[in-house]
């Protein structure tokens, strides 16, 4: 059993996202997901920094040093693509204009409660961000995250014990090992990693889980990203 990487996890994200949407990308392995939209699909992403049409990561060599996603990466812009203000780019979350928000967590519950913003670690500044905009002015919410903490222990618990971003918002996750609906009657695995099995997945989840009739393998392409630029702050350093 080989749990996704990354970059695999943005990929399969990527795949599910509609013709259209409006779609911001949360810090950490969101902002990965621009680079992998299939091509004859046109999904406008964006960035609370203040960028609407972000695009994938740039080529070595291409970076902008005026043009960073909301995690200081260097990043693209699509044909008519724009900066716009701090201000502008939140009216746009508050305003109910986003389709769709991809998230970070360090915890989401069974019943889509979010926890992605503090760990209480007095070593680990909290970083609130967006993400209580998004919580309550994206339609959709969706986690991208390892499954399990760097000591092993589920992130997908019966209550979080980190303070909440929001409570039941989160509608699926993504993780190394599988993808899951939060649906009313329950945790549904649609996809696995393969050679993982419903026990094994459970014994790394806290609450209960459902198969789903029709779950399929978790299958992602080889992905070799190129080594990133540093991060616009570190050169300015």
């Amino acid at each position: 059993m080989t749990p996704l990487t990354r970059h695999q996890i943005a990929w399969r994200a990527a795949q599910d996202l509609p013709e259209g949407a409006y779609v911001n990308l949360g810090i950490g392995i969101p902002t990965l997901t621009a680079s992998y939209v299939p091509a004859e699909r046109e999904v406008i992403f964006h960035s609370e920094n203040g960028v609407l049409g972000l695009g994938p990561a740039p080529k070595p060599g291409e970076e902008d040093d005026d043009l960073i996603d909301a995690g200081k990466n260097y990043t693209t812009l699509i044909k008519g693509g724009c900066y716009v203000h701090h201000a502008d780019a939140f009216l746009m979350i508050r305003g109910g204009h986003l389709d769709i928000s991809l998230l970070g967590a360090f915890e989401v519950s069974g019943s889509g409660d979010l926890a992605n913003w503090t760990t209480e670690d007095p070593d680990f500044p909290p970083g609130v961000g967006g993400a209580m905009d998004l919580a309550v002015g994206a339609r959709a919410i969706r986690v991208l995250m390892e499954h399990t903490s760097k000591t092993g222990e589920p992130r997908i618990k019966h209550r979080c014990s980190l303070p909440l971003t929001a409570p039941g918002v989160v509608k699926r996750i993504y993780t190394n090992l599988a993808v899951i609906d939060v649906t009313p009657q329950g945790l549904v695995v649609r996809e696995m990693v393969s050679g993982m099995d419903l026990a094994r997945l459970q014994s790394l989840t806290e609450p209960a889980l459902q198969l789903a009739p029709d779950w399929q393998e978790l299958q992602a392409p080889a992905i070799t990203p190129a080594k990133p630029a540093a991060k616009a702050a570190d050169q300015a350093a």
